[in-house]
């Protein structure tokens, strides 16, 4: 059952950090790979600043949600 919210989780990430950053999503299997790689980098800068979002659900989507953004800018850099 876990995986199947890592999943709902990396898709909503993916989908809010597109719409934030770029005004669209960009498809369910872009989204969830966005999602999932922005939830373990966001997880890593959130423990490197100390900052804790909580174990739930909602915590869990925040610190995804601000690693993907964090990925996409990233990704907009090489765009270029």
């Amino acid at each position: 059952m876990n995986f199947l919210w890592f999943i709902i989780i990396g898709i909503l990430a993916g989908f809010l950090a597109g719409k934030i950053m770029k005004g669209g999503g960009f498809g369910v299997l872009v989204n969830l790979l966005v999602g999932i790689v922005g939830g373990i980098l966001g997880g890593w800068l959130f423990g490197i600043l100390g900052i804790g979002t909580g174990d739930g659900l909602l915590g869990s989507l925040i610190t995804a949600t601000v690693g993907a953004i964090v990925l996409l800018w990233i990704l907009s850099l090489f765009k270029k």
